[in-house]
C-alpha cells in the first residue's frame, strides 16, 4: 500500500505542554508559522502580521458557522448523571448527539436538565451516537433553553475551564450550529479585519455547521477505510458569484480553516466553478489531492493522524514536508490545537 495511504505516515510526537489550554490575548497576538509552497521558505511572525502576506485583490473566506452551548449535564430517573453533546439537528426537536456513559443510554432512557427540559432516547448508533427527542414544556424555544442549560462544547483535549465563553467564538460568528468553533478564525479581531478590508482584499463568508466528527481520530490503518464525518454547508449565489469572478481573474482565494476548505472544495462542480447550494458533504481530503478552489491557506496545528493533517498534508503536496513544519514547530514551541497558534500557507 503507497505511504500516503497509512494512517500512521501522519504521526508525529507532540509534547503536552504545547497543547494550548487557554486563548492567547489579544486574539491576533498568536504565533503564525507561514510557509510559501514554491520557494519552501518557512517566516515566524504574530497573527497580526497575516495582514503582509495577504494582497489587494485575494479574497478572504471564513466560516461564519456559530458555536452551540452544546454540551449538557442531567440525569436518568435513577439519579445517574448523563453528558449529552449536541452533534447535528436533524429536524426541530430531534438531533443526533453523542452520550457519557454511552452504555447507560437505552431506547426509550429520558434524561431530565431542568423542571422545563428533558429529552427521550430514540435510537442507537456507533462511538456513543444517539438520537434524542427534547421536550420542553415552557413558552421559550429550544434554543433559550439551550442557553440556560449548555455550555460550550471544548475539545477533550483542553483541560482548563474557559472563563469567557466568547473565546471559543470567531468575531464574525452568525449562525447557530456548529458543536465545535471553525478555530483559525479565533485569530481574528474585528480591528485586523478593517485593516485587511482596507489593503483591499474581499472578505466573504461560507457555513459549515462543525461536528464532534471533527475529533474523531482515524482507526482504520489503510485512510481510505476512514468513514468521513457528515456535515452541513451552505454557499450563496454572491459568494458564488464573487469567488468565480476572483477565480477567472486570477486573484487569490484563501480559506479560513480546514472548514472553509470542505465547503469550496465541496461545492465545485466539472468546469471549476463554484455552485451555490446547502447541502451535507463527506469530503475527505488526502495526498495526492488536486485542489480546484483554494490557493492558500489559513490554519491551526492539527492532531496527529487526523483527518486534517491529512487535509493540509494534501495542500503542502509532499507528507514529508508537511511534518517538517510541524517539527519546526514543536522545536519553536509554538502552542497546538483550538487554542493554538496558526500557520499561513501561500
Amino acid at each position: 500500500m503507497q505511504r500516503e495511504l497509512l494512517k500512521s505516515t501522519y504521526f508525529y510526537d507532540l509534547p503536552q505542554e504545547l497543547i494550548a489550554q487557554t486563548p492567547i490575548e489579544p486574539r491576533d497576538h498568536s504565533r503564525l508559522l507561514c510557509y510559501n509552497r514554491k520557494t519552501e521558505q518557512v517566516h515566524h511572525k504574530h497573527f497580526y502580521d497575516i495582514i503582509d502576506f495577504l494582497k489587494a485583490g485575494d479574497v478572504l473566506v471564513v466560516n461564519n458557522s456559530k458555536v452551540l452551548p452544546a454540551r449538557l449535564f442531567g440525569f436518568k430517573n435513577t439519579g445517574a448523571k448523563i453528558e449529552i453533546l449536541l452533534q447535528k439537528r436533524i429536524d426541530l426537536l430531534n438531533w443526533e448527539v453523542i452520550s457519557k456513559p454511552a452504555k447507560r443510554l437505552e431506547v426509550g432512557t429520558e434524561v431530565v436538565f431542568n423542571e422545563n427540559i428533558k429529552c427521550v432516547v430514540t435510537s442507537k448508533g456507533e462511538y456513543g451516537a444517539c438520537n434524542v427527542k427534547f421536550e420542553y414544556s415552557s413558552n421559550k424555544t429550544f434554543e433559550e433553553h439551550l442557553m440556560e442549560i449548555g455550555t460550550m462544547p471544548l475539545p477533550p483535549y483542553i483541560k482548563e475551564k474557559l472563563k469567557n465563553q466568547s473565546r471559543y467564538q470567531t468575531v464574525y460568528a452568525k449562525v447557530d450550529g456548529s458543536s465545535a468553533a471553525p478555530t483559525a478564525g479565533l485569530h481574528f479581531t474585528p480591528q485586523l479585519l478593517e485593516k485587511i478590508r482596507n489593503k483591499g482584499i474581499e472578505i466573504l463568508e461560507v457555513m459549515l455547521h462543525v461536528g464532534l466528527g471533527t475529533f474523531r481520530p482515524v482507526k482504520e490503518d489503510s485512510i481510505l477505510d476512514h468513514d468521513m464525518h457528515s456535515e452541513y454547508f451552505e454557499i450563496t449565489e454572491e459568494v458564488a458569484e464573487k469567488i468565480n469572478k476572483a477565480k477567472s481573474e486570477g486573484r487569490r482565494v484563501i480559506a479560513v480553516g480546514t472548514t472553509s476548505v470542505r465547503v469550496l472544495e465541496s461545492g465545485v462542480d466539472e468546469n471549476g466553478l463554484l455552485v451555490p447550494q446547502k447541502r451535507e458533504t463527506k469530503i475527505f481530503i488526502y495526498p495526492p489531492y488536486k485542489f480546484k478552489i483554494v490557493d492558500a491557506l489559513i490554519t491551526n496545528f492539527h492532531l496527529p493522524e487526523s483527518t486534517l493533517i491529512m487535509l493540509v498534508s494534501a495542500f503542502v503536496g509532499d507528507i514529508d514536508k508537511t511534518l517538517k513544519l510541524y517539527k519546526i514547530a514543536v522545536d519553536e514551541k509554538y502552542r497546538f490545537f483550538s487554542f493554538g497558534d496558526a500557520m499561513f500557507f501561500e
